[in-house]
């Protein structure tokens, strides 16, 4: 009974390590191993120069999606947590679909809208905000051209009805 609680044990904090890739180096760690450490990527995409890129999305209750650069040389540039202001300030009126998928990962499907009277999808993604707040970044894409019309984010805790919304969800950066 003692082992198979320790094996239990092993492999829950063994799945917790790959979460956010800790321990993969760049310059040295390997498409393969980024996979191994971090599971399937929700999200691929081959650039034009060689370049590879993998989205890592934590939702939808986390606040992280990390995206794994790699060069042509199939060795990993960068893995950072995307769901971050600064990264949000980059998505910019005119911007396509594609663009914004590759600067922070896919959104999470069920907070995916469509609203048919302004011809306007909405996509939209759980973050910690730079107070340590949950909070929600919302991409707003004309329903024709699929292009960026703009972009809000506004604390959980705004969002929430009939007075709720003095109960802070706190979450970690």
């Amino acid at each position: 009974m003692k082992i198979a609680c320790c094996l239990i044990a092993l492999v829950c904090l063994a799945g917790c390590a790959g979460y956010g890739g800790r321990g993969l180096v760049p310059g040295q760690a390997t498409v393969a191993e980024v996979e191994a450490a971090m599971g399937v990527p929700a999200l691929r995409w081959q650039a034009v120069d060689g370049s590879l890129g993998l989205a890592y999305p934590r939702g939808p209750a986390g606040y992280h999606t990390y995206l794994a650069e790699f060069g042509p040389d199939g060795r990993l540039r960068s893995l950072v947590n995307v769901l971050e202001p600064g990264q949000f300030a980059r998505i910019q009126p005119g911007q396509t679909q594609d663009e914004v998928l590759r600067l922070i990962g896919p959104p999470y499907p069920g907070w995916t809208e469509y609203f048919e009277r302004r011809d306007e999808l909405v996509w939209e993604w759980r973050y910690c905000d730079d107070w340590g707040e949950a909070a929600r970044f919302a991409v707003l894409f004309d329903g024709r051209s699929g292009r960026v019309r703009s972009t809000q984010s506004q604390t959980e805790r705004q969002a929430l009805p009939f007075g709720m919304g003095d109960r802070r969800s706190w979450c970690s950066r």
